[in-house]
């Protein structure tokens, strides 16, 4: 079998809703979302926020809604937003309906939580008026009281009980243009929960490990857990959950999609952890690089390996690369396409490396749009 073969990875076939312009499901990219956490009625603080995680290539952005202020505010955050807006909504069925009246693409809301069938409908209604879907969002913390009496805990048969009984109230009001997710700070229960989910019906599933924790763990508890729903085709969305700045949501976000070559944004760097070998500092080449480059949003790949072991079989991987010419020595080598190009000063490397990536960058999207010019004559 081939390294490619290898690679690929058969989706769920799903079907396909919009949230404002982005498609989720069927054959549409898997997209990456994240949260602000800002006061939402702080239209300016808000906005500042959503288009750093634009900057960062966050394809949908999530705002809570829990008063009547911030619904107020909302109108100006969707209109001066470039991606669209899900509305975070609990409870009160009234800020779902100011939210889709306010231009939110989407509401984040269980209907079944809402009171009666009448007020279920009238957000149903605001949602088709205004062009807005749905997310059905269950979390393992907060499950209906009757299913944790009837299962004693939350379990992903509970949960996905929960989903279902949600999604029916909106089937019932004819509305299917909404997305499910299942979520748990416990990866096994998040796990076997969107399992069975996948299974029980065939609406978009939004991923997330919810309150996985700060920077490092809870990245890893989110790669570990979407990593095995996405591996085996599970997921159409997905938010990682973390205590930093929701920035790092985004960025972690795609590098899990990128390590399963679902979808490719901006430079992956491959490097080496160093050793003695190493011609230069590797960590702290890498770290200056990794900042350098985050302007970038075309995919290309770069490995900066400290020495010749493993430097050479690296680089003829990757578009671009260096490496290292062994202890104690001043240069190393520039690979261009996979192949030695010319030495460089270790000194030099940062600079010349940044300035390779903007051109591979240029020259990549200069042929893409000339790709895009020639498409109408065939």
């Amino acid at each position: 079998m081939t390294l490619r073969a290898y690679r690929h990875i058969e989706r769920r076939k799903c079907r396909q809703i919009h949230v404002g312009k982005v498609a989720v499901g069927g054959d549409a990219p898997i997209t990456v979302q994240s949260m602000t956490n800002t006061v939402t009625a702080d239209v300016r603080g808000t906005v500042d926020q959503i288009r750093a995680l634009e900057e960062a290539g966050a394809d949908i952005v999530r705002v809570s809604c829990p008063d009547e202020d911030a619904t107020v505010a909302l109108k100006h955050i969707v209109k001066a937003s470039a991606v669209p807006i899900v509305a975070d909504i609990h409870f009160h069925y009234k800020r779902a309906i100011e939210a889709a009246e306010a231009g939110a693409a989407c509401l984040r809301i269980n209907p079944g939580n809402i009171g009666s069938a009448a007020r279920v409908r009238d957000v149903v209604k605001a949602a088709k008026d205004h062009g807005c879907a749905m997310r059905i969002g269950v979390n393992a913390g907060s499950l209906e009281r009757e299913l944790l009496e009837r299962y004693g805990e939350p379990c992903p048969e509970a949960m996905v009980e929960s989903a279902l009984n949600h999604a029916r109230i909106l089937e019932d009001n004819d509305f299917f243009e909404f997305k499910i997710s299942v979520k748990a700070s416990d990866v096994f229960l998040a796990v076997a929960a969107y399992q069975g989910l996948a299974e029980a019906c065939d609406y978009p599933l939004h991923l997330g490990i919810t309150e996985a924790g700060g920077l490092i763990s809870g990245t890893v508890k989110s790669s570990i857990g979407m990593g095995m729903l996405l591996w085996s085709g599970i997921g159409d969305t997905i938010r990682v959950s973390l205590s930093a700045d929701p920035v790092e949501e985004i960025r972690v976000g795609f590098d899990i999609l990128k390590s399963l070559n679902l979808r490719h944004r901006g430079v992956n760097v491959v490097s080496c952890p160093s050793c003695a070998r190493q011609g230069f500092n590797v960590i702290e080449t890498v770290k200056t690089l990794e900042q350098r480059l985050k302007h970038i949003a075309t995919p290309m790949s770069l490995s900066i390996i400290g020495c010749v072991v493993n430097g050479p079989g690296e680089a003829r991987e990757t578009d671009l690369g260096f490496t290292g010419g062994g202890a104690g020595k001043g240069n190393g080598m520039i690979y261009l396409n996979g192949k030695p190009a010319y030495k460089l000063d270790n000194e030099d490397l940062v600079e010349h490396v940044v300035q390779l990536c903007e051109a591979k960058a240029a020259e990549i999207e200069a042929a893409r749009a000339k790709d895009a010019a020639l498409e109408p004559a065939q």
